[in-house]
């Protein structure tokens, strides 16, 4: 008998979650219900069962991950984020009802939920088990529902902070009553309940009742000052960016500026699972970070001529929850496209650094190991901004690439060399002998069930990444930032109208993807001088335009008014009468023609030539 076995007994079907010395710590499978420990020798009349017929009592429905609408996956990880802090003390009862306790009141879902969503996935031991089941969200609203919807925002969505109760009686008196008297029929208070809890957003809930302030301050996620508490598992990463203190040159010599370095930190482990070194900083870095968090370190590495090991950089994949904080490159709506992904966005306060202090540290620590032993070289000091204070500028020396690779050394020894003193081991870390490197305790973390890591892909990555608008169809294609698109199979949209939600690249008009349910559906541009262009570029182009257009507005007019005088002096005087003579016009046009027509050959005189 092994950790995670499926045994079977008549109807029963049982897995085996842990064993401690005589005790077995198991869940039924069927009835799902929280996990016990027992003797194991109770289990020596149970044999082994597999997971088929686990998948068929259950009924459980095998997906295909990346089919599933992105709505519904986004859910399925959403769901995991919230249990992956519980799997780490599942032998713990104590220590799990807690965990569960605070679970629920920071994501503000009843306790019950959690306990479901975690014996199910500890049953079938497959994330899909958490996908929501399909519905048809194209329904229609009912007029009760349209009047509790309406009574929500009035009523309960406010400072006045009125009991769900109390808003449901507002809402019967207003909708529902005539005369001072109640109708016939009116929905009940669970049916009015009901729509509340499916439609409810908490953060909504918080803002609107106790302000935006209040949310910042008080009841943002992820609180404590224990890095097991918020982040048991690797999955949790911190966001940020800082100018770096230095400044660089081109190949020229010239002076550029500060650089913007851009980081992704494991909040478990401390690791650094991606970063970005930029002149651009905003969405530009962010992308280019993300794309770091996600490819092959030891191809990245190579290509700066450094050589590595796997070992020395474990990382290739999107934590699940990104925390960050207020920067307009986070709380933008391209960044939170993210949440298509399955990752969940956790924005921190304004003004409260300390709450994503593994970044900061990273930080301090990364420009730390550089500017000792760069001091005369562009590194800036506390007093540069001081009256008199030397102007560090003119010592740059450095261009972005060699600083780059000092950067990728920094972030190397970081990683796998830096000591990290006050980390809290746990006693399985200390019997493991997990060396006290970021690189050696991600590695550890990865091991355990509450790790939640996504896998995308570039191309996905880089999509999903790329600012949207709305693109509206017609006869002439797909209009979007006054460009024509085009795609095969569209027709019925062309000649119908409507609009979509498009993704595009600022850099590049040559092609737009259409977000569909299916996924990204790339069109063409129609107007090929346009391509290749950035939008920057289209949109001068048109301002030329319109400029030498204006410019000869006056010279138009006057062409138009001249050509009305010739047209007037020539007919002047000519105004019909009536009497023109209607007989045979046939044979008059004859005669004309005769006499207009030209011999061009001859009188080219190409018959003299020899």
């Amino acid at each position: 008998m092994k950790k995670n076995d499926l045994l079977k007994k008549e109807t029963a079907i049982i897995r085996v979650l842990e064993l401690k010395e005589e005790k077995a710590l198991i869940i039924n499978c069927l009835k799902m219900t929280m996990p016990k420990w027992i003797i194991s020798d109770a289990l020596s009349e149970y044999i082994p069962c597999d997971k088929g017929e686990l998948w068929e009592r259950t009924g459980f429905k095998e997906e295909d991950i990346d089919e599933v609408e992105s709505v519904r996956r986004n859910t399925m990880y959403q769901r995991y984020t919230i249990i992956a802090g519980i799997l780490p003390f599942i032998g713990d009862e104590t220590m799990r009802k807690t965990v569960i306790g605070r679970l629920a009141e920071e994501y503000q879902i009843s306790k019950q939920t959690i306990r479901s969503y975690l014996c199910q996935y500890l049953a079938l031991q497959d994330i899909r088990i958490l996908l929501p089941k399909e519905r048809n969200s194209d329904r229609e609203l009912t007029s009760d529902e349209k009047n509790i919807r309406w009574s929500l925002n009035k009523f309960f969505y406010t400072y006045e902070k009125n009991s769900l109760k109390t808003a449901y009686t507002l809402m019967l008196k207003e909708k529902y009553c005539r005369n001072g008297i109640l109708t016939e029929e009116y929905p009940t208070f669970n049916q009015y309940r009901y729509f509340y809890r499916k439609t409810r957003k908490i953060q909504n809930y918080l803002i609107s009742r106790n302000g935006l302030s209040n949310y910042q301050r008080n009841s943002r996620p992820c609180t404590g000052d224990g890095v097991q508490e918020y982040a048991p598992a690797p999955g949790v990463g911190m966001v940020d960016a800082t100018p770096c203190d230095i400044y660089l040159v081109n190949e020229s010599g010239e002076v550029v500026g500060r650089p913007y370095l851009t980081a992704c930190v494991d909040a478990y482990s401390g690791l650094c699972l991606g970063y970005s070194l930029a002149w651009e900083g905003g969405l530009y870095s962010v992308r280019n970070m993300m794309l770091s968090v996600i490819s092959d370190k030891v191809s990245y590495c190579s290509k700066h001529g450094i050589s590595i090991e796997a070992k020395d950089w474990p990382s290739s994949l999107l934590p699940g929850e990104i925390i960050t904080d207020q920067g307009d490159e986070y709380i933008g709506r391209t960044f939170e496209h993210l949440a298509e992904l399955g990752i969940t966005v956790v924005h921190l306060p304004s003004y409260r650094p300390e709450l994503k202090g593994v970044v900061e540290k990273f930080f301090d620590l990364i420009q730390g190991e550089y500017k000792p032993h760069l001091k005369g070289k562009g590194v800036i000091e506390p007093d540069f901004q001081e009256r008199g204070a030397h102007d560090y500028r003119k010592d740059a020396c450095l261009t972005m690439k060699e600083f780059e690779i000092i950067i990728l050394r920094c972030v190397l020894h970081y990683n796998s060399r830096h000591v990290i003193e006050n980390y809290p081991f746990t006693d399985e870390m200390l019997e493991a002998g997990i060396k006290p490197y970021a690189a050696d305790i991600f590695s550890y973390g990865m091991g355990l069930q509450g790790a939640n890591f996504i896998n995308v892909s570039e191309e996905e990555l880089i999509l999903c990444l790329l600012p949207r608008t709305i693109g509206k169809f017609s006869r002439y294609g797909l209009n979007v930032n006054k460009l024509r698109y085009r795609h095969d199979g569209y027709t019925e949209q062309y000649l119908s109208g409507g609009d979509a939600t498009v993704a595009y690249d600022p850099d590049d008009a040559s092609y737009v993807w259409v977000i569909e349910k299916r996924g990204y559906v790339r069109f063409e541009l129609i107007e090929s001088r346009f391509k290749g262009k950035d939008l920057t570029e289209v949109q001068d182009n048109r301002k030329k335009k319109r400029e030498i257009i204006k410019a000869e507005e006056r010279s138009r007019l006057q062409a138009d008014i001249d050509l009305i005088s010739h047209i007037q002096g020539i007919s002047v005087g000519k105004g019909g009468n009536g009497k023109s003579s209607l007989k045979d016009i046939r044979g008059t046009r004859r005669k004309e023609e005769i006499a207009s027509h030209k011999e061009l050959v001859k009188e080219a005189g190409l018959y003299d030539r020899k």
